[in-house]
């Protein structure tokens, strides 16, 4: 069971070394208590000659970098692994969990293509937007800026990556949305799960299931004041996300007509919180769209904030419904001050 302990220092969360809980800063710490394995000055994973044997990552180079970040600070950290050859699913697995961050992008060449799949510290997600931005400006730094084809599991997208006096950058086109209206009885566990009344909701924009490559439950709160006081159990979390398939919970509150305040569940991945969630976005900017809540103008997404790491997402939906969702970000090294 992933530990709720956090440690507060210097405005950020911290890893805790063996737990699952988000780690929001370059730390140093060994990701495996004893076995000689941490990261390097360059926030790379570093294996002692035994670990690279046993785990096979003796050519992997595991880049720690924060994505949608705001002017250099905040942003969603991920694990981006540019590999010859993927490691068995075991391996992904277990270095996902080790590192601790809530996803872990592994890429490899394949026919002008990069095969990938995502990670987080408990299980495999079909996609992930803050691992694609972060690999998508990896890609950039070693190969050039360019337009990237990603093969997922179940879906083929690109990611434009760029590189720049303000550093590196991406925008990720996802895959295809879609949406429907939230069942009853799920909409009853999630507002028990969080504490929150029918009444806190907002009618307009009743709560939806909405997926761009993964499924999220979609929650619009009146206040910003409840959005603040989000809280739940993470084990509860977790049975709820499972049972009805979904990869977070999204609450939202509209900070205007363009913009909104986000926090996200990740409990399904062993996180009880992501700082910026780019999956969500697309889903929650196509579902918009998708039922003539607003037009295909770019949104703003503001995560993190609540949790001391406030991260910028930019939303573009395309103009056909069911269409796909640009979303774009700036990225940062996490060994970067």
């Amino acid at each position: 069971m992933a530990c709720r302990r956090v440690e507060r220092a210097q405005g950020v969360q911290r890893h805790v070394p063996g737990t699952h809980q988000l780690c929001l800063c370059p730390c140093k710490e060994s990701l495996i208590d004893g076995s000689g394995t941490g990261a390097d000055d360059g926030g790379h994973l570093r294996t002692s000659p035994l670990q690279s044997t046993r785990m096979e990552l003796a050519a992997h180079d595991i880049q720690r970098l924060a994505a949608f970040h705001d002017t250099g600070t905040g942003g969603n950290p991920a694990g981006v692994a540019i590999v010859e050859e993927l490691p068995d699913e075991g391996t992904m697995r277990r270095l996902a969990a080790r590192i601790g961050y809530s996803e872990t992008a592994f890429a490899r060449p394949e026919e002008g293509a990069w095969r990938v799949r995502y990670f987080s510290p408990e299980s495999e997600v079909p996609f992930c937007g803050h691992a694609t931005i972060a690999l998508g400006a990896a890609l950039a730094m070693r190969e050039g800026e360019r337009t990237f084809e990603l093969r997922l599991n179940e879906a083929t997208i690109t990611v434009d990556g760029r590189t720049g006096p303000d550093g590196p950058s991406a925008s990720l086109r996802s895959p295809p949305t879609s949406s429907a209206p939230a069942d009853g009885s799920l909409v009853d566990r999630a507002l028990a799960l969080f504490g929150y009344a029918p009444e806190q909701l907002v009618p307009k924009l009743p709560p939806l299931v909405a997926s761009a490559g993964a499924n999220h439950l979609i929650l619009a709160l009146r206040t910003r004041e409840a959005l603040a006081a989000m809280a739940y159990d993470l084990d509860a979390g977790r049975t709820l996300m499972n049972e009805a398939k979904l990869v977070t919970i999204a609450l939202v509150h509209a900070r205007g007509d363009d913009a909104y305040d986000v926090r996200n569940a990740f409990a399904s991945g062993g996180v009880l919180e992501d700082p910026a969630t780019g999956a969500a976005a697309a889903a929650f900017a196509g579902a918009l769209r998708d039922r003539g809540l607003r037009g295909a103008a770019p949104m703003t997404l503001v995560q993190g904030e609540d949790m001391g790491s406030r991260s910028i997402i930019i939303a573009e939906p395309a103009q056909r419904i069911g269409g796909p969702v640009r979303v774009s970000g700036s990225v940062r090294r996490l060994d970067d001050r």
